[in-house]
């Protein structure tokens, strides 16, 4: 399934994969959204499925445009399998994350 993305006020929603057949895509898609965009920005990955290590590199390359165009990010509803691979390689303490927001 063909990854894409929805911006609502604030909220970048991230529907699909988030793998490394995708995460090219999803970066050229959501850069501009996250280094000339304003204000707080919450990326909502409830509805991603398949996932692997390189949407996690995604999440942290995310994290550096956020911080270079000085805006304030974090993540929400991240898939089972993506909070096991940030736990697993020490990233669960890094990555901002709204817990228990549906």
């Amino acid at each position: 399934m063909a990854s894409q993305v929805a911006l609502e006020s604030g909220h970048l929603k991230i529907h699909g994969e988030m793998d490394f057949d995708s995460v090219l895509a999803l970066l050229a898609q959501t850069r501009p959204l996250l280094s000339e965009g304003q204000g707080p920005l919450v990326i909502d990955l409830g509805e991603v499925g398949r996932v692997d290590s390189a949407g996690l590199a995604l999440l942290i390359e995310w994290m550096r445009l956020a911080r270079q165009a000085g805006r304030e990010l974090s993540f929400t509803r991240l898939p089972a399998q993506m909070q096991a691979i940030a736990e697993a390689s020490d990233l669960g303490e890094v990555l901002p994350l709204q817990i228990g927001l549906n």
